[in-house]
């Protein structure tokens, strides 16, 4: 199984009202970096089966702008295991119920969510350090109970990578 980490794209500065933060949405970074990302997914043919979120504005945005780009199709499930106070518990019982799944998306918060993911890469059942930057995926491939990190990248490695790609394949000018 496939589990791609996606942590929320750019939602501006958090509110001092937990209830107000829960509906504090993206920002303009914030709805680029999803297409950054979900355009990464498409070039890459990243399928998926299940997009899962976090219930909070700003993560269901993410989960839903990013899986559009890709070309997703299915309904996006919402998970309160994925809300900033999840246990690492609740997240093992969510990949558990898509474990027939070859791959699904994960969209979150940190600090849980880095986490999640660096419990996941840790033979000892401890915890790697891992610091998703907002907007970052994460790829890991689960064998059994643990897994593989394959990649990360952050929607500013994604912006050099367009760009120096633009670069490389404007036509040559004939002049000397």
């Amino acid at each position: 199984m496939v589990i791609y980490f996606l942590r929320h794209a750019s939602a501006g500065q958090p509110f001092a009202s937990p209830k107000k933060d829960e509906k504090r949405g993206l920002d303009k970074e914030g709805i680029d970096q999803c297409g950054l990302i979900g355009r990464f997914f498409a070039a890459a043919d990243v399928q998926v089966e299940a997009i899962v979120s976090s219930p909070l504005k700003r993560a269901a945005q993410t989960a839903f702008l990013v899986g559009n780009e890709m070309g997703f199709d299915g309904k996006i499930q919402m998970e309160p295991a994925l809300r900033p106070a999840g246990t690492y518990a609740e997240f093992r019982a969510v990949v558990e119920k898509h474990r027939r799944h070859d791959a699904i998306l994960v969209v979150g918060h940190n600090p849980n969510l880095g986490e999640f993911l660096g419990k996941m890469i840790s033979l000892s059942g401890g915890e790697a350090a891992i610091d998703l930057k907002k907007g970052a995926v994460a790829r890991v491939d689960l064998r059994r109970n643990s897994g593989q990190l394959l990649w990360c990248v952050t929607p500013r490695v994604l912006r050099v990578l367009y760009s120096t790609a633009a670069d490389n394949v404007r036509p040559k000018s004939s002049r000397k």
